[in-house]
């Protein structure tokens, strides 16, 4: 939680430039020497209604790039946090910025929300700002469940200038239009514009991390894209579909991210 009274650096650079509606809260740290936490709304452009982001960039200096993470269906931008991945931005040097992305599957829907557009348009350029990076930056989007899908789809979108990394943590794939749930895509049409298995030729110059337990109901789909997708690190370890598999695997592609913002694009 916040503990300072008075706004960050940061945070009035993010209102003077308008790409927040809203600043919720100001900087802090959770714990001495902790990262610098900030947190407000963006607009509701796209669908969502104040959809709520959070922010910890590194204090101790400035971050080696942005990872940008991605929550499973019925999350928030709370579930980055609560699953450890802001206690790793100090050790990884890695800025953190996460946002609530409702039940979408990170692309344009039926409903008239869009919050792959969202993410790409609006909370990109916002967050690279406020970490004190160049504005054409490549990021990390590292994602679980509905956000690993989110990942590798923006990323699919981006391509290899704008994205140094992904991660999908139990990704949410499938192979048919027809295995899919009405909440995912809206209909077999929608399917086949954002499967990411139509999509691997745009993956293919990224790198991409895949992280499944082996008891995940995702397993046999996240196999199937390390075995299409040369170049792919593929993790499958014991584990299911839970905050305890996520969680265990923060430290790990934390450090990967740092790794792959570090090389050369």
């Amino acid at each position: 939680m916040s503990t300072d009274s008075g706004p960050s650096r940061r945070a009035m650079l993010l209102g003077a430039a308008g790409l927040a509606t809203a600043l919720v809260s100001v900087a802090g740290c959770s714990s001495a020497g902790g990262p610098v936490l900030t947190d407000g709304v963006l607009s509701n452009r796209f669908g969502l209604d104040a959809p709520r982001w959070r922010m910890a960039v590194p204090r101790s200096g400035r971050p080696l790039g942005l990872v940008v993470a991605l929550h499973g269906f019925g999350g928030s931008a709370d579930d980055a946090f609560n699953l450890g991945l802001g206690d790793a931005v100090e050790t990884s040097r890695m800025a953190l910025v996460s946002v609530d992305g409702a039940d979408t599957y990170w692309h344009a829907r039926r409903d008239g929300s869009d919050t792959g557009a969202m993410v790409r348009d609006e909370l990109l350029p916002m967050a690279v700002a406020a970490a004190g990076l160049p504005a054409a930056s490549p990021v990390t989007l590292l994602g679980w469940s509905m956000g690993g899908f989110g990942a590798l789809l923006l990323a699919s979108d981006l391509g290899r200038s704008r994205v140094s990394g992904v991660v999908a943590a139990s990704a949410a794939l499938w192979l048919k239009g027809s295995q899919t749930p009405a909440r995912a895509y809206d209909g077999r049409s929608d399917f086949d514009r954002h499967s990411i298995f139509g999509r691997l030729s745009r993956l293919k110059d990224i790198p991409v991390r895949l992280d499944c337990g082996t008891s995940d109901p995702f397993i046999a789909a996240n196999r199937t894209l390390a075995r299409q997708l040369p170049g792919c690190e593929a993790h499958f370890t014991a584990g299911g579909h839970d905050d305890d598999f996520w969680s265990g695997n923060v430290p790990a592609e934390m450090a990967w991210a740092a790794d792959r913002a570090t090389r050369p694009t």
